[in-house]
């Protein structure tokens, strides 16, 4: 290999050899554009020209590499080869350059040019990050250049660049499949990835199972090497990744593969537990029905693992194995069973689905003398959600001998509730007078203004002079008492907002309670007025539309109210006679 035109080698008497002069304005210029005729015109009257260097020591050749200049560099390597072999500050040849810029064609002549002068080693030349011309060619997307390269020389296949990566990882990794097999095919070869990986964990991580397949019949002891981050070996990674077909590969190769642990101490079937991957652990237990599923450290097993990462139809999934119903059962060390877990984290399906299986005990103790029941307390935070108490009505059908402490344990949490509000009782007081005071005047204001301009209109006939038109008509006499009604709660509404602002938490408490059903109140009445008026108008045009109408609006309460409380109505529905009212006070 030439030494580097950018920086002079020292001879062995210390005299240090001249630099290379710069390069010349119009070479330049004629290397950017592509200009051969200026360049040959100007090597005709100095050759030497051709040397110069720009200040990144790049020359014609590089710069015209670069830009793609085909033409010119065939006319420049003519004239002058040892540009060939000239390295840039970055450590680039010219062949390295068009590579690394994306000039796949300019690349294929220079390395013909580069095999027809014998210059095997300026081939293999790497640069400043260790890459050669096979690592940016495979980068840059350039298959076809790839597998030429690997063809003129397949040493390229040995080297590994400063990040600890083989031609041979990078192809896995980009999922080049020809250019991977044909690296595969070298017995020389280097797989190596950064951290320790190779190019098995390339090929797991994509779902490639004929390449795995491909590498578990040429180099099996790949499937053993684990990266120096995680300690993941590729049958780790087709677990965290969820590729089983993969897993299926390495496993009928070598089933032992399914025995492995981690750096951390968890077997694969914990790895495959914390992500939820089912149809992986399913493959696991296929090849290895004995395969580890408790972490020796914390005696953690793989069902804890589910349930702490709400992994619900992973749960679901252990539950219908009868050869692991003893998991149901098992503590960790601190003595919590995967229920304690559930309970903890107020997941009604966990719990309902763990409580489904036979073989459970609800009223198991951990270290600390607690059952999963009182797990509830530890987030009484969630006690005004439906989820809570639906855990909580779970295991009281679970262990009716717990109904005394799950009854207490409600009165505990609304105590603290109540406490925890009434340090924010101004806060409250503004919020739900806001809100419910603009509600009540807008009614307020409708209702009003449609008590004076009633359906129909007045009568101007002498003797009836100022009364409506249609007050003998039972509908519009329907429609001026729901009108009124409407009118005096949303203002009783209004005024207790007002009241409210004094702060008095146990007004606020009541006052809540008690606009509930004013507001109830005044919306059923506004709507029944509003139906009325309407058909009191319109029947006597329109009759069955006014009666569809009429119809419509006077359901819009009772649909509300039905779309308000559904959640609460589906749990009824759910749980039947275990439904417990009283614990949804709060909510």
């Amino acid at each position: 290999m030439a030494a580097n035109a950018s920086t002079a080698a020292s001879s062995s008497g210390g005299e240090v050899a001249p630099r290379p002069p710069q390069i010349d304005k119009r070479l330049l210029n004629a290397a950017t554009s592509g200009d051969s005729t200026s360049m040959q015109a100007l090597a005709s009257q100095n050759p030497g020209i051709l040397l110069g260097t720009t200040l990144t020591g790049n020359t014609c050749l590089h710069i015209a590499s670069t830009y793609g200049h085909q033409g010119f560099c065939m006319d420049v390597v003519a004239l002058e080869n040892l540009l060939l072999t000239v390295e840039n500050l970055d450590g680039e040849t010219p062949l390295l350059a068009a590579v690394a810029s994306g000039r796949a064609r300019v690349a294929s002549i220079l390395l013909r040019c580069y095999q027809a002068r014998q210059l095997s080693a300026a081939i293999l030349w790497q640069d400043k990050e260790g890459c050669n011309a096979l690592h940016h060619a495979i980068h840059s997307g350039h298959r076809e250049l790839a597998l030429e390269l690997i063809e003129a020389e397949p040493a390229l296949s040995k080297h590994v660049n400063k990040h600890g990566e083989s031609t041979m990882f990078i192809a896995a990794l980009r999922n080049f499949t020809h250019v991977f097999e044909k690296l595969l095919n070298i017995p020389e070869s280097s797989h190596a990835g950064r951290h320790s990986e190779n190019a098995l964990h390339a090929v797991v991580r994509n779902g490639d199972e004929d390449g795995a397949r491909k590498i578990m019949g040429k180099r099996p002891e790949l499937a053993r090497a684990a990266d120096d981050l995680q300690g993941s070996t590729p049958a780790t990674v087709a677990v965290l990744y969820n590729k089983t077909k993969v897993l299926r590969v390495l496993l009928e190769h070598d089933c032992s593969l399914g025995y492995v642990i981690t750096r951390k101490g968890n077997p694969l079937l914990v790895c495959a537990a914390s992500r939820g991957h089912v149809h992986v652990a399913g493959e696991l237990l296929r090849h290895c029905p004995d395969a580890s599923y408790q972490r020796a450290s914390d005696n953690y097993t793989w069902l804890h693992e589910a349930v702490r990462f709400d992994h619900a139809e992973f749960v679901e999934f252990i539950m219908r194995r009868p050869q692991l119903s003893k998991l149901v059962n098992m503590r960790d060390h601190i003595g919590k069973t995967a229920l304690h877990l559930a309970v903890q984290k107020c997941n009604p399906r966990i719990v309902a689905s763990l409580l489904s299986h036979e073989c459970i005990d609800a009223t198991v103790l951990d270290n600390s003398n607690t059952a999963a029941t009182w797990k509830l307390t530890t987030f009484t935070q969630n006690a005004k959600t439906l989820n809570w108490n639906e855990v909580a009505m779970l295991m009281s059908k679970a262990n009716p001998q717990d109904a005394a402490i799950l009854h207490n344990l409600h009165v505990q949490t609304k105590r603290q509730m109540t406490d925890a509000s009434r340090k924010e009782a101004k806060s409250l007081t503004k919020t739900y007078t806001t809100n419910t005071s603009l509600v009540a005047i807008l009614t307020v204001t409708i209702t009003f203004a449609a008590a004076f301009t009633l359906p129909g209109g007045y009568n101007n006939n002498a003797g009836s002079e100022g009364l409506p038109i249609m007050s003998k008509k039972f509908a519009f006499q329907a429609f001026l008492i729901s009108d009124v009604l409407a009118m005096c709660s949303s203002f009783a509404v209004a005024f207790i907002c007002i009241v409210a602002r004094w702060g008095d938490y146990e007004f606020l408490i009541y006052y809540v309670s008690l606009t509930k059903k004013l507001m109830w109140f005044a919306y059923v009445a506004t709507t029944t007025a509003f139906s009325t008026g309407l058909y009191t108008v319109l029947a006597p045009r329109v009759h069955w539309l006014a009666i569809a109408i009429c119809v419509m609006v006077a359901l819009l309460p009772i649909l509300t109210k039905l779309l308000g409380e559904w959640p609460a109505l589906r749990l009824r529905f759910k749980l039947g006679k275990t439904f417990n009212s009283n614990l949804l006070s709060m909510v």
